[in-house]
């Protein structure tokens, strides 16, 4: 891990933990309410391991804080400004690619807010999110093809894509050059269900 990923793994470990153990959960309940392995949590406390964005969500579905409360740090009031080069990466593709949390806002109704680069040849495979999420593209460079369930779309510059994100979906870039996205999430009723991740 590079010094920027291994102080953002530090910075989730804490606050999972803190979180934790304000809930006085144990780590195999946290575990058990997101669905992941005990060893899965003791690795994100630790800020062992560079986890994927779904082991995130997990644990953030079930702590009942989103994903944003991971990584982003605690501001003094409502409006949080994220500088550029300042948002949180989460997912690095294997030709160089990145998925950047620029944004997000706070419980219950959740909305994050993604700058997402895929270099020629990365493909990022999404697991279904919480029942009802909803996600929103838009590419601004290069091409996308993204797969919903079945349905596969290819998006140019410009084009933009609404669809459920509480099915697998995937984003490819077959082309030649790097293409650029906007990523919006939608996830409703953050901390208000009684069980943790429904995929």
């Amino acid at each position: 891990m590079d010094e920027g990923t291994a102080s953002l793994a530090a910075a989730i470990g804490v606050r999972v933990k803190r979180e934790r153990q304000t809930r006085r959960w144990t780590l195999d309940q946290l575990a058990e309410m997101a669905g992941v392995s005990r060893r899965a949590v003791v690795n994100v406390e630790q800020g062992a391991a560079n986890p994927s964005v779904g082991t995130l969500l997990r644990i953030s579905d079930a702590l009942g804080i989103g994903l944003p409360a991971l990584v982003e740090p605690p501001g003094p009031g409502p409006v949080k400004v994220t500088r550029s080069g300042e948002g949180a990466v989460l997912w690095n593709g294997e030709a160089g690619g990145r998925g950047v949390l620029v944004a997000g806002t706070e419980p219950p109704d959740v909305v994050e807010l993604w700058d997402w680069t895929l270099e020629p040849g990365d493909r990022h495979e999404s697991e279904p999110h919480t029942t009802g999420t909803k996600e929103l593209i838009q590419v601004h460079q290069g091409e996308v093809s993204v797969t919903v369930a079945d349905q596969s779309l290819a998006l140019g510059a410009g084009d933009a894509v609404a669809f459920p994100g509480d099915v697998a979906h995937s984003y490819l870039n077959a082309g030649k050059r790097a293409a650029r996205f906007s990523l919006a999430v939608f996830e409703q009723g953050v901390g208000t269900r009684s069980e943790g991740h429904d995929a």
